[in-house]
């Protein structure tokens, strides 16, 4: 197997991210919506624990047709900063992102807090969280105060 390549194919059009920190490739699949039944609209290649030589181990994700939303890199960059997000057409690489955390995130993670403002049905606040440390990864809701760490926060990205 030493000095055999991946088996995967180029892509047309559509999105390919790489680094990926390993094992967070289904996440980011979840995220985006991806997974079935609405995944089977794209034709989706997943590499899990590739050999890499700046993290040691990867994920890649190259999903062909997706046409990614603006949502989509603040999602990705709080599941994966550092990752690279690669938007291809006709087999290139148009544009090219490296993802990181967001400074703010607006509606994009819920807050865990069951009575804070933005968790009643009734009230129109939307939820709205700001980063507090990079290392380790935390938000804090600007309405409640609630602070939420780690790969805690991956659960709380909302649909």
């Amino acid at each position: 197997m030493e000095g055999e390549g991946l088996l995967v194919r180029k892509i047309r059009s559509g999105v390919v991210i790489d680094h990926i920190p390993p094992g967070r490739a289904f996440t980011m699949l979840k995220a985006l919506g991806l997974l079935p039944p609405r995944g089977y609209r794209w034709r989706i290649a997943v590499v899990i624990n590739a050999e890499s030589s700046k993290l040691g181990r990867k994920d890649i994700l190259k999903i062909e047709g997706y046409k990614p939303r603006q949502r989509d890199l603040e999602v990705l960059g709080i599941i994966a900063p550092g990752a690279t997000f690669n938007v291809i057409e006709d087999y290139k690489v148009v544009e090219k992102v490296k993802l990181k955390l967001p400074e703010e995130s607006q509606g994009v993670l819920r807050c865990p807090n069951p009575t804070c403002i933005t968790r009643k049905e009734r009230e129109k606040a939307v939820s709205k969280m700001v980063l507090v440390s990079q290392d380790p990864p935390a938000y804090r809701c600007v309405y409640c105060g609630t602070t939420v760490m780690g790969d805690e926060i991956h659960d709380l990205i909302s649909p």
